[in-house]
C-alpha cells in the first residue's frame, strides 16, 4: 500500500482520558445532592460553565477544576465550605498526575502503522499538560511529529496540512470525537477514521457530517491494521 499520512488523536483514542474526568464528575454531583439539586440539573450547569471557561481558559485539568469550583460555589451559595473547595483542587491535581492508560491494541498497531506510513500525533489542550501525557505514555517514538493545539477546527487542520505538506487524498485523521477529530478534518478535505469511545466527553458529541474526504467507522484501534 502507498505511504499515507495519518494524524492520530491522543485522549480517548490512544489512551483513556475522559473516564477519569467522568469519575470526578460523578463524585462531584453526589457532593451537590444535599443542596437539593437533581444530578441532571447540576451536570447541565457544569457543562455550561465548562463551555464558558473553555473559551477563556482552554482545555485541560486546570480549566476543568475552575469549572468544578465555580459550579460548586454557584449551587452551594452561602453553604459553600472552603474545605470542599480544597478537596476539589486536590482531586484535580490527582487527575493531572494520572498516568496515561494506553488502550488495548494501540502499541502493536502503532508499531505496524509507523513502519508503513507517516504518523503525526495531533491533540488539543493545554500544551504542557498534553506534552507531559505524551511523554509519560512512551508512544512518541512512533510518530514523525507531535502537534499540540489549543483547538481543532477546519482552519487548524488546513494549517497542519500545509505545514507538513500533506496530500489531502492520502491524509487521514483518526479519532473518537466527531466535533474535533472527524467533522473538521472532513471539512478541510482530509479522510477520517471514526473510532467511537463509550466515554467520549459530552461536549465533543456531534452528528458526523459528510465532507470532501472518505470516512471509515471502526470499532477499535487495532482494526486500523485491516485498512492501512
Amino acid at each position: 500500500m502507498a505511504r499515507e499520512t495519518i494524524l492520530i488523536d491522543a485522549d480517548d483514542t490512544l489512551w483513556e482520558n475522559n473516564v477519569y474526568f467522568e469519575q470526578t464528575i460523578a463524585e462531584f454531583l453526589t457532593l451537590l445532592e444535599p443542596f437539593g439539586y437533581p444530578r441532571e440539573y447540576a451536570r447541565h450547569i457544569l457543562n455550561e460553565t465548562e463551555r464558558r471557561n473553555i473559551r477563556q481558559h482552554g482545555y485541560g485539568a486546570r480549566s476543568f477544576g475552575r469549572s468544578l469550583e465555580e459550579t460548586y460555589l454557584k449551587l452551594a451559595g452561602h453553604q459553600a465550605l472552603e474545605s470542599t473547595v480544597d478537596n476539589i483542587h486536590q482531586r484535580v491535581e490527582e487527575l493531572e498526575r494520572t498516568p496515561p492508560n494506553v488502550l488495548d491494541g494501540v502499541l502493536e498497531t502503532l508499531d505496524y502503522l509507523s513502519a508503513r506510513h507517516r504518523l503525526i500525533l495531533f491533540t488539543k489542550g493545554e500544551a504542557a499538560e498534553q506534552a507531559a501525557k505524551v511523554e509519560r505514555s512512551g508512544l512518541q517514538i512512533h510518530f514523525d511529529a507531535i502537534e499540540i493545539v489549543p483547538e481543532k477546527n477546519a482552519d487548524v487542520y488546513r494549517e497542519l496540512v500545509n505545514r507538513h505538506h500533506v496530500v489531502k487524498s492520502r491524509g487521514w485523521m483518526v479519532g473518537n470525537s466527531p466535533r474535533s477529530d472527524i467533522n473538521p478534518a472532513l471539512e478541510a478535505g482530509l479522510n477520517a477514521v471514526f473510532i467511537p469511545h463509550p466515554a467520549t466527553w459530552a461536549l465533543e458529541h456531534e452528528e458526523v457530517r459528510s465532507g470532501a474526504g472518505r470516512l471509515l467507522i471502526l470499532t477499535n484501534f487495532s482494526a486500523l491494521r485491516d485498512h492501512f
